[in-house]
């Protein structure tokens, strides 16, 4: 299931640019502390961090910031139920960064539809969940051993 979702970002960055927390959780009316707690909630949501331990968002970040706010804040799921649901294959919202008429026609697709690189970030997120429970319950058994 999927909803497109129209953000502005009127600080001029291309719609594919990274974001900071502030620019994120102001586009979205969700704040910053929020987000924080999402990041611990969902590990498949890891946003670049750089020197200073600065989050900055891509946009496959930006639309699974949206799905996670839209499932949680408007269709009533608990964190656990939404992570759940993430983590069973809903794929994020498509999030369209409203292209100006000065991009060119790929640039425009490309923030038209930006959910090839949402279902990749999800799923290798899925897989990276999947693959440190299999490290945990290896490092378990070889103790035993």
């Amino acid at each position: 299931m999927t909803v497109a979702c129209h953000l502005e970002f009127p600080d001029g960055k291309a719609p594919d640019a990274l974001r900071t927390i502030g620019e994120v959780a102001r586009a979205l009316g969700v704040k910053a502390h929020v987000l924080r707690y999402w990041e611990e909630q969902f590990p498949m949501l890891r946003p670049l961090t750089r020197a200073g331990n600065r989050r900055y968002y891509r946009a496959a970040d930006v639309a699974l910031v949206a799905t996670i706010d839209r499932l949680v804040n408007r269709d009533g799921y608990t964190i656990r139920g939404a992570r759940q649901a993430l983590e069973g294959g809903l794929t994020p919202d498509a999030v369209t960064l409203a292209p100006s008429d000065e991009d060119s026609p790929e640039e425009q697709l490309m923030a038209e539809s930006p959910m090839l690189e949402v279902e990749l970030v999800a799923a290798i997120a899925r897989l990276r969940v999947h693959l440190e429970d299999i490290r945990s319950n290896l490092a378990d058994a070889l103790e035993e051993a």
